[in-house]
């Protein structure tokens, strides 16, 4: 048996030099290195001298446009004298998530390459240091192979390999990372093609193309379904029919009401298990940028994983496209709030892989984001479907309950998509709000290890009490309808599905700050904008410890007592980013939106103030109350609420196909969640 491929070297097509440099890297690097007395406080317990801290920030000594090096999608010109390295995102092997995850000890390195140069083959470990691993000169049409171990990573560490021209040109033809010969992955991998769409056309298009122009991403694919609940339907866009014609019958779209992200995804798992061809279904946002590399990358590690597992992918910025938006999230249990335990937004033009050595570690996730995650149908058969919750949380959730039966989430490197990041919203503010509030509490009922929710309730108050103080009164409402679903129980989930969209939007014109205003003159005596201080997002003054909750109690009580103030026009405008607690002096004031395209105006009302608080406490208190009750009654009927049968019934899908029901699962605490073993 030949050598299968896991992963190929390969070069963007579009000559883009904003994304050169995920790709391969032709400059020379160094690191600035300071000393700095460590802070005091940090070190007032210990005895002795205490020495310098050491600091080390990358610095790229030059900036070779390596665009003009591309001669094709897997290969390269490297100029006489020139050094190229491959230690990139998108072509050097994360060693360490292969060790760990796979049932492989070897990954074999092929390099095909034309005229005089050397291919230099590193690796590195956990904390970042760089060793030589292996060379060749290779001439003329040269062919080298390299069997590199994979028993020294368990930790973390990345394989690369450099590529140096001698007095003459040097061509790499190709590169690619195989498996060992005679060693074949542990199940099969075809993939059903998942994409959930709303009045997106444009993008959801290009998507697809950008898939029908990959042969060998394509080559695995099953079928691409695309669950269109817009009103722009996909079908009536310009330019579909070319994009289904080069989908040689493989596109499949079905036109159904918006039950949201997570009714889309459901409905692409439920079709895939209905067809019954497919070992796995992977879920892609509609406005992103594939390179669809990822999609054939993503399915090799699946199918070489000793248990099968959730393979997510990372995200970069669409209009940053070196931004990274996060390596690594998990789920705090006692706050029950998701983030990244990496450096977000991190920038690859500032500080490469190489140079990046916390990148190095091997980082163990909770969960990745649907807008790239491939999910196995036997896990699906095992836990269910989606839990109904329209948007947010879903992704994190499914994770969350998939490890309770033993099933890991890894996001991978090297895979990713490029997606329209959240820089330019802020989702805490508008309709969304409820379902952020109320699905985090919905999950943390399901999986937090603690029996009143840990620190949930008062996380939940605290984001109130912040709101009402920034006179964003809408925000605390629907927050507040959250609270009422979450108490009524599980029962009415998969209806609200919708039913609750519209009555959020409906709810909008009776709160001021709702109104999008694009025009200052549009307002009379619109003031200037104003600043707190040379920066708007600075910190320094933000309070802390016992002086933050005196701060509230003194911001609450002035509040609770000053009179609405309905002024013919607001006191000031302030940019987005302004700090919360620089806002809470102001009873009248006009603030910028994250997009940049207008302003809200926010005025204090204090009827609205004092309802809104006292509500807020009562259902904090009340949840906490009764969260052991509500916590058994959403975990006796996950099974329902996620089972096939229920998803048919809320879709409207007859059985179509040979899935067949799984058997009732049983939610397991984490702490007793028994790993599963090859």
């Amino acid at each position: 048996m030949s050598n299968q491929t896991l992963s190929k070297v390969f070069f963007p097509t579009a000559g883009d030099p904003d994304v050169v440099p995920l790709y391969l890297d032709a400059d020379e690097w160094t690191e600035v290195r300071e000393e700095r007395r460590p802070i005091a406080e940090a070190v007032r317990h210990r005895r002795g001298p205490v020495p310098n801290e050491v600091h080390s920030t990358p610095l790229r000594i030059s900036h070779v446009n390596a665009t003009g090096y591309i001669t094709g999608r897997r290969s390269l010109r490297i100029p006489a004298n020139e050094r190229v390295s491959l230690g990139t995102y998108f072509n050097a092997f994360p060693a360490s998530y292969w060790q760990r995850w796979t049932t492989l000890d070897r990954v074999v390195l092929r390099v095909v390459t034309r005229g005089r140069g050397d291919v230099t083959v590193y690796r590195s470990n956990a904390r970042g240091v760089v060793q030589t691993v292996d060379s060749a000169s290779l001439s003329g049409d040269g062919r080298h192979t390299f069997e590199l171990p994979l028993g020294k990573f368990i930790d973390g560490g990345w394989y690369w390999f450099d590529l140096t021209a001698s007095d003459e040109d040097f061509e790499l033809i190709e590169a690619d990372w195989a498996a060992p010969e005679g060693v074949a992955p542990n199940r099969d991998g075809r993939i059903t093609v998942s994409i959930t769409t709303l009045n997106r056309t444009a993008y959801c298009l290009e998507l697809l193309a950008a898939i029908a122009g990959d042969a060998d991403a394509l080559e695995g694919i099953d079928q691409i379904l695309v669950v269109d609940q817009g009103t722009q339907l996909l079908r009536d866009a310009q330019g579909f029919e070319s994009v289904e014609a080069s989908l040689d019958g493989r596109l499949r779209v079905i036109e159904q009401a918006n039950v949201g992200g997570s009714g889309g995804f459901s409905r692409g798992m439920l079709e895939t298990l209905d067809a019954g061809t497919s070992d796995y279904v992977l879920l892609l946002d509609d406005d992103v940028a594939v390179e669809p590399e990822s999609i054939r990358r993503m399915r090799s590690f699946a199918s070489y994983t000793a248990e099968p597992t959730i393979v997510g992918g990372h995200m970069f910025d669409m209009y940053d496209k070196t931004k990274l938006h996060a390596y690594a999230e998990r789920v705090d249990r006692w706050s029950f709030m998701w983030g990244p335990i990496t450096p977000d937004r991190h920038d690859f033009t500032s500080s490469n892989l190489r140079q990046t050595k916390w990148m190095h570690r091997r980082f163990d996730v909770d969960y990745n984001g649907w807008w790239m995650s491939l999910i196995p149908v036997p896990i699906i058969r095992e836990i269910g479907l989606s839990l109904p919750v329209f948007i947010k949380w879903d992704d994190a959730e499914f994770s969350l309950r998939a490890a309770s039966r033993g099933y890991s989430t890894v996001t991978m490197p090297g895979a990713a998509i490029w997606h329209v990041s959240w820089v330019d919203k802020d989702d805490s503010r508008d309709w969304q709000a409820f379902f952020h509030a109320r699905n985090r509490l919905i999950a943390a009922m399901l999986h937090s290890p603690h029996r009143r929710g840990g620190r949930l309730p008062v996380s939940n108050l605290a984001s109130d009490v912040r709101h009402v103080l920034t006179l964003d009164y809408y925000a605390v409402a629907l927050r507040q309808l959250a609270y009422e679903s979450v108490l009524r129980g599980p029962e009415a989930l998969h209806g609200e599905m919708k039913t609750r969209l519209p009555q959020l939007r409906a709810l909008a014109p009776r709160f001021r700050e709702t109104e999008l205003h694009r025009n200052p003159e549009d307002v009379e005596h619109f003031p200037q904008t104003a600043y707190f201080g040379d920066d708007p997002a600075a910190d320094g003054s933000k309070p802390s410890g016992l002086s933050a909750y005196r701060f509230v109690v003194r911001e609450v009580w002035s509040h609770w007592f000053d009179k609405s103030d309905a002024g013919a026009s607001p006191s000031v405008h302030l940019p987005h980013g302004t700090p919360w607690w620089k806002l809470t002096a102001l009873r009248n004031f006009a603030q910028s939106n994250a997009e940049g395209s207008g302003f809200a105006w926010h005025v204090h009302d204090r009827k609205k103030f004092r309802k809104l608080l006292v509500s807020s406490v009562r259902y904090g208190l009340r949840i906490r109350r009764q969260w052991p009750e509500l916590s058994g009654r959403y975990r006796e009927q996950l099974w329902d609420l996620t089972s096939i049968a229920r998803w048919r019934d809320s879709l409207g899908v007859t059985p179509g196909g040979s899935a067949v029901e799984a058997a009732p699962v049983t939610p397991v605490p984490e702490d007793a969640a028994t790993p599963r073993t090859r």
